[in-house]
């Protein structure tokens, strides 16, 4: 399933920091920490917390937060579907790496394991 171009526009648009509260409400309602939030998003984007904050403070598009990550070389391994979409199907690199963070705050949310969630044990 492709994406238009108008929403693959929205999300490059779209602040790191309008989604971020989301992100951390969807897991601390299912138990989880915000140390496992950061500990995902690290480990997909190779930014600490303290870079982390100041991408939220300087309020960074989606579009400018991925292109200064070194996005995890197993970020391929992150599959199925998010919002309708099935990620290895997205063709728009900034849109699939948006749902790549998408789907492991879900996997996140849902309980699963954090080595299954880093891709660390075979999936």
């Amino acid at each position: 399933m492709n994406t238009t171009a108008a929403h693959d526009e929205r999300i490059a648009k779209m602040t790191f920091a309008s989604v971020y509260p989301n992100y951390l409400a969807k897991v601390e309602k299912k138990g989880r920490t915000k140390a496992e939030l950061l500990q995902v998003i690290e480990w997909l984007t190779g930014y600490d917390e303290q870079r982390l904050q100041a991408l939220i403070e300087e309020k960074a598009t989606f579009e400018a937060f991925f292109q200064g990550a070194a996005l995890n070389p197993n970020a391929s391994l992150i599959t199925g579907l998010i919002c309708g979409y099935r990620i290895e199907e997205i063709e728009n690199p900034l849109t699939r790496q948006t749902r790549y963070l998408d789907k492991l705050v879900d996997e996140l949310a849902k309980g699963r394991a954090m080595e299954k969630i880093l891709r660390t044990a075979s999936v």
